[in-house]
């Protein structure tokens, strides 16, 4: 099992959401990958717009429970994010999608929970395939 589970905002507003196709899948993997989960501040902003009003109080609560954990610090990965963002500039590659990436790069044996297909496409450390789960 994966020491370090990464949440893109695509996974949250699968699983919050009673309206998305894959919620059964996202349902799948929260029990088999149970929080703290981690993310970045850009997601937490997707996630927070995509899932609208009706989705704010249970982002809130798994930010209040610890069960969500913004833990990326951009200022200290700008550079990164700035030329990962540069690198996938045809793709494009989001500014969070970015983050993630990065945050890949730098925490243990990480595996990243989205139904993002891009992810398939960007590289970790230069070469590496990035370690996530989607849907089928």
């Amino acid at each position: 099992m994966a020491a370090s589970i990464i949440v893109d905002a695509s996974f949250l507003v699968t699983l919050l959401s009673q309206r998305e196709s894959s919620r059964a899948w996202a349902d799948r993997q929260a029990r088999q990958h149970p929080p703290p989960w981690q993310t970045c501040e850009a997601a937490l902003s997707e996630s927070f717009h995509l899932l609208g009003p009706g989705g704010t109080s249970a982002i809130a609560a798994l930010l209040r429970r610890g069960a969500l954990v913004p833990s990326f610090r951009l200022a200290d990965q700008t550079q990164p994010v700035v030329s990962l963002m540069q690198k996938y500039a045809d793709v494009p590659m989001s500014f969070a999608d970015a983050c993630l990436v990065r945050m890949t790069e730098l925490l243990s044996d990480p595996l990243l929970l989205t139904t993002d297909a891009d992810f398939l496409v960007y590289r970790r450390h230069g070469r590496r395939t990035i370690p996530c789960a989607l849907p089928a």
